[in-house]
C-alpha cells in the first residue's frame, strides 16, 4: 500500500479509503497481513483520482470503473451541475454587489434586500410563464399559447449585472400576485385587453399567431431608431387585427382600430423590466414585443 501510494503521489490514507470502498481491490495479503496490489492497480488508482478531481461522487466512480455507466454521460451530467452552480454564484455575486453599492440609501438597501429574498439562485422563469398562461385568453390553441409565452418570458443572462438582478426581482414581484382574466389584476396595473373580452368579435388565435411578424418588422424600425410611421410593419399590424376581427383593412377600419387599442390597459412595466433584464451593457435595449406594440400603435395613431 505504501509503495502504491508513493508511485501515485497520494497518501496511504487515500489508498486505504478507496480500497475499503471496493474501488481498488487488493490482489492478496502478505504473510504479515499487508495489502498487496496487482500491476493494474496504479493505472486504476490514477483513473480514480482523475474522476474524483472532477468531483464525481464515489458511486459514479464505481459505475465507471465497473463499466455500468458511460463516462461521457456522467461527465455531461456533472458539467450541467457545475454550470448551474456557476450561474448561481454569478447571480449571488451580482446581488451582493447590488446591496454594496455606495450610493444606495438605507431604505433602498432594505427594499433591495426584500426583493432579493424572493429570488432563487440561479433564478427560474416558471412564475413568469404561469403569469402569461393565465393572462392569455381562454381556449387559445396550445401551440399558439406556447409560442406567445416563449417570446414573452425573458432570457436570463448567465452573468448578470446588479441592475439586471434588481430588474428580475421586480419582475418576479410583478407577476407574483393572483391573475384574473375577467377583470383588472390587483396591484399590477394590468387589465384585460379588448381582444380578450367576449363580444368584441376578436379571434385571439388569429391575432396572436399573426402579431409576431408585425412585431419583428417594428423591431427592425426600433433598432434603426426610426419614429413611428406608415409602412410594411404597420400594414402587417393592421392586417392581422382586421383578419382577427373578420374585417377588411381599410382607412375607416384603421381609424376605428386606434382608439380601441389605445383604450387597453398596457403592460409597459412588464416590458420595461424585461428589456432591462435582456439588455447587455453597454449595448442599446433590444426591442421587446411590448416596445414593438407601442411603436405600432403610435404609427397607427399618426396615420389614422
Amino acid at each position: 500500500m505504501g509503495q502504491l501510494a508513493e508511485r501515485a503521489g497520494v497518501t496511504v490514507k487515500t489508498v486505504r479509503f478507496y480500497s475499503d470502498r471496493g474501488l481498488l481491490p487488493e490482489a492478496a495479503r502478505s504473510g504479515g497481513g499487508h495489502r498487496r496490489y496487482g500491476p493494474d492497480a496504479l493505472d486504476r488508482l490514477r483513473l480514480i483520482r482523475s474522476l474524483r478531481t472532477l468531483d464525481l461522487p464515489v458511486p459514479d466512480v464505481r459505475r465507471v470503473l465497473d463499466q455500468d455507466d458511460d463516462l461521457e454521460d456522467l461527465v455531461a451530467r456533472q458539467l450541467r451541475e457545475v454550470t448551474s452552480r456557476l450561474a448561481a454564484l454569478r447571480w449571488r455575486e451580482a446581488a451582493l454587489r447590488l446591496l454594496a453599492e455606495s450610493d444606495c440609501t438605507v431604505r433602498e438597501r432594505a427594499e433591495r434586500l426584500r426583493l432579493i429574498g424572493t429570488v432563487s439562485f440561479p433564478p427560474g422563469t416558471a412564475a413568469i410563464a404561469r403569469f402569461w398562461r393565465c393572462w392569455l385568453p381562454a381556449r387559445l390553441p396550445a401551440r399558439v399559447a406556447a409560442a406567445v409565452v416563449d417570446r414573452a418570458v425573458p432570457a436570463l443572462p448567465d452573468a448578470p449585472t446588479p441592475a439586471q438582478v434588481l430588474a428580475f426581482a421586480r419582475l418576479q414581484e410583478f407577476v407574483a400576485g393572483p391573475c384574473a382574466v375577467s377583470g383588472p389584476r390587483a396591484g399590477a396595473g394590468l387589465g384585460v385587453p379588448e381582444v380578450h373580452a367576449p363580444g368584441k368579435g376578436y379571434r385571439p388565435a388569429v391575432l396572436y399567431e399573426g402579431l409576431p411578424e408585425a412585431f419583428e418588422l417594428a423591431a427592425a424600425e426600433l433598432r434603426a431608431g426610426r419614429a413611428p410611421h406608415a409602412g410594411e410593419a404597420l400594414d402587417c399590424f393592421a392586417a392581422v387585427h382586421a383578419a382577427a376581427l373578420g374585417r377588411r383593412d381599410t382607412a375607416d377600419f384603421r381609424r376605428g382600430l386606434h382608439p380601441l387599442l389605445a383604450a387597453e390597459t398596457r403592460v409597459d412595466r412588464y416590458w420595461q423590466l424585461t428589456a432591462e433584464i435582456e439588455t447587455q451593457p453597454p449595448g442599446p435595449p433590444e426591442p421587446t414585443p411590448g416596445a414593438a406594440d407601442n411603436w405600432l400603435r403610435a404609427a397607427l395613431g399618426a396615420t389614422a
